[in-house]
């Protein structure tokens, strides 16, 4: 299951300049989401933040996309996440219509590195 210490939980990105700074790392593309990750070379804990762009939809769209992925990251990808590494998921439409198994499944595998 997940190599982390109970209790540690990756930190949230909540600045804009820090949402920016991500983009500037590696970005793994996928059928359901973008996902940016970023190595600060330190070893603090791991951060994420979520975005989904208005091309997906209105605010209720919006928000459902951010729901599901925010809650594949907490109770499995998480611990996936490496110390020193910023994540940013740019969410598309697709993760509303894919079993919630499935969607934890390829989060993880991304944010792993795997192809």
């Amino acid at each position: 299951m997940s190599n982390r210490p109970i209790g540690t939980s990756p930190g949230r990105l909540k600045k804009r300049s820090e949402f920016l700074a991500v983009r500037r790392g590696e970005k793994r593309r996928g059928r359901l989401f973008l996902l940016e990750v970023l190595d600060r070379a330190d070893d603090a804990p791991p951060r994420f933040g979520l975005t989904v762009t208005k091309k997906v939809g209105n605010a209720a769209v919006r928000n459902r996309i951010r729901r599901r992925l925010k809650e594949a990251a907490r109770v499995h990808a998480g611990g996936d996440m490496s110390p020193g590494n910023d994540y940013v998921i740019v969410g598309r439409r697709e993760v509303l219509t894919v079993p919630f198994d499935e969607l934890k499944h390829e989060l993880s595998r991304r944010i792993r590195g795997a192809r």
